[in-house]
């Protein structure tokens, strides 16, 4: 396992990873869309462009649930 320097003093974030990127997974749309519009990397943009395309059809049956119905 690598070790590195400042390990010991990282602090623990569920939402970035060992090297300090982003985890794509657990944000929603209009996050990655703000993540988006941040980024200046064209790699990281279209990691982020990729999972933007993936999320409608789960993001439209979540929200059609959340929905009342009368």
């Amino acid at each position: 396992m690598a070790t590195g320097a400042n390990q010991k003093n990282r602090k623990n974030n569920s939402l970035l990873t060992k090297t300090g990127k982003t985890r794509l997974g657990p944000l929603n749309v209009s996050q990655l869309n703000k993540l988006l519009e941040k980024s200046t990397k064209p790699k990281e943009q279209a990691k982020i462009k990729r999972m933007i395309a993936k999320r409608p059809a789960v993001q439209a049956v979540a929200e059609i649930a959340q929905t009342p119905t009368e």
